[in-house]
């Protein structure tokens, strides 16, 4: 089994128990919102609509985002090179991301919250995190461009708005490139992205309440770690290794 396989059925597990969860919570607010019993009962069983400010709300607004330019890196370098190995990936990630971001915006949908907080910084939800409860250090990503435990300390530049998102910059370098060059820059380039996208997911499963979404982001932390994986083994072959 290749190591872009076992990212795929490790992503594949995650995913089906992601959508499992989805569609029983969907079931559950459609049923609690029918439900005319008495207040304290409806009171009881009806779901928590997190606030505009939760760290729900703002891990799903922030991810769609981050998951966007995942996308795109991904269909920019399907078009700058031939190697199928590279392609599968982007495609998997492409999908699988595409995905995951229409999920996020469909409960800011369901909860009737803003998919733009005016005023409020990206990450702001992550204040004040630094670890989690499994013992992984939300910190040791500092020598990332800034990038660190916290959004709260991460400067946006060049249209990076969170860590591990790629430059302008970068983004046009990686549409003029070509061949082995594409493949190792887009490598690199999402080496980066899954990192910060791996510690915002853990910083969602410490800080969200909503248990579905919970969910999603462990999913999001096993899938994506499993893919760092396979993109080191990736850059190593072609002579080259992650950026830090």
């Amino acid at each position: 089994m290749t190591v872009t396989e076992r990212a795929r059925r490790t992503r594949w597990v995650a995913g089906s128990a992601v959508a499992l969860a989805v569609l029983f919570a969907g079931a559950a607010t459609v049923a609690s919102a029918r439900d005319d019993g008495a207040e304290h009962h409806a009171a009881a069983t009806a779901p928590r609509t997190p606030a505009a400010d939760s760290a729900d709300a703002g891990f799903a607004r922030d991810m769609a985002v981050h998951h966007q330019q995942a996308v795109e890196m991904s269909f920019i370098v399907r078009d700058r090179t031939k190697d199928e190995d590279v392609r599968r990936l982007a495609y998997d990630i492409a999908n699988t991301q595409a995905n995951q971001r229409g999920m996020l915006l469909g409960w800011l949908d369901l909860w009737e919250l803003p998919k733009v907080a005016a005023g409020q910084e990206p990450m702001a939800w992550m204040d004040g995190q630094h670890g989690d409860h499994d013992g992984h250090d939300m910190g040791d990503m500092d020598g990332m461009d800034g990038m660190s435990g916290s959004g709260g300390g991460y400067q946006a530049h060049d249209g990076s708005l969170m860590p591990g998102m790629a430059t302008r910059t970068e983004l046009d370098r990686l549409r003029k490139a070509s061949g082995k060059q594409a493949e190792i820059l887009y490598l690199q380039l999402m080496t980066d992205h899954h990192k910060g996208g791996v510690d915002m997911a853990r910083g969602c499963v410490n800080l969200c309440t909503v248990k579905a979404e919970k969910r999603l982001a462990q999913g999001m932390v096993a899938a994506q770690q499993s893919e760092l994986d396979a993109m080191a083994e990736m850059l190593a072959q072609r002579g080259a290794a992650p950026r830090s």
